[in-house]
């Protein structure tokens, strides 16, 4: 199925608005709730899950919080050795609070949490907030590096990284034609959850959308640069070790060499 056919993309806004709703509902710190890991993990539940997904139409509603930026980066050496890391202080300049003689601020990913009482990602003492922080990793099926990667952006994370690793494994894109496609992002402006897509996605792929009973706002210009993250890709060739880097052109990053 074509990267930018409206089914494909259906399927994909879907999943993802489904995975959200999984997320609200279920990420906390294990250390102070019991997370359903398992279960949430397991293929039954998975399949459940597809089963609410309408091939023909829009079914699952909801939006995701807004979003933040973010600093990330990849390295990779030639025994393919990984290191995949990202750093937020999530809002403007996070709390604004800088620790004396250290000339930095500290974070406020305390906003992650839910000021509902008893949900299991409430605020609460010595607890860790739900939050998108999500550098990654793929390894072949030997444990051997395939990919170190990430997309920046907020809640757009999750989202970016789905659509850069389905590129990249389904599509078989190299790593600078995944991040360089265009994306869409659910996010909460304008509210209900809108699909925002690049306006390089064929105008008929976004009527069909539309027609399945997506609110679809088409980005451009400008209007491309935040809500769609920024991504950095390295992908290594498990036979011959090399080394395929891509940057995303939505930012200032660079795919180096050493």
């Amino acid at each position: 199925m074509d990267h930018q056919s409206p089914e494909y993309l259906h399927t994909l806004i879907e999943a993802v608005r489904l995975a959200f709703e999984e997320g609200r509902t279920h990420i906390a710190d294990p250390a102070m709730e019991a997370v359903p890991v398992e279960r949430l993990l397991s293929r039954e539940h998975a399949e459940a899950l597809r089963a609410r997904i309408d091939p023909r139409r829009s079914t699952i509603g909801g939006s995701v919080m807004p979003s933040s930026d973010t600093v990330y980066l990849s390295v990779v050496d030639g025994e393919g050795n990984a290191c995949s890391f990202i750093n937020s202080n999530y809002d403007g300049v996070g709390t604004g609070i800088v620790p004396k003689d250290c000339g930095f601020p500290l974070q406020n990913r305390g906003f992650g949490f839910v000021w509902s009482e008893g949900h299991p990602n409430s605020v609460g003492p010595s607890k860790r907030p739900y939050h998108t922080i999500m550098p990654a990793m793929v390894t072949d099926p030997d444990g051997n590096l395939f990919a170190s990667f990430g997309v920046m952006g907020g809640y757009h994370q999750p989202q970016g990284h789905l659509q850069v690793l389905a590129n990249l494994i389904d599509h078989r894109l190299d790593p600078q034609r995944a991040v360089d496609a265009p994306r869409f992002s659910i996010h909460s402006d304008p509210p209900g959850g809108a699909v925002h897509i690049e306006d390089s996605v064929p105008a008929k792929t976004m009527a069909a959308l539309a027609h399945m009973g997506h609110v679809v706002v088409p980005a451009t210009g400008a209007d491309r640069i935040r809500p769609f993250g920024r991504g950095q890709v390295i992908v290594r060739d498990p036979e011959t070790g090399v080394l395929w880097g891509g940057s995303d052109p939505r930012g200032d990053g660079a795919a180096v060499a050493y």
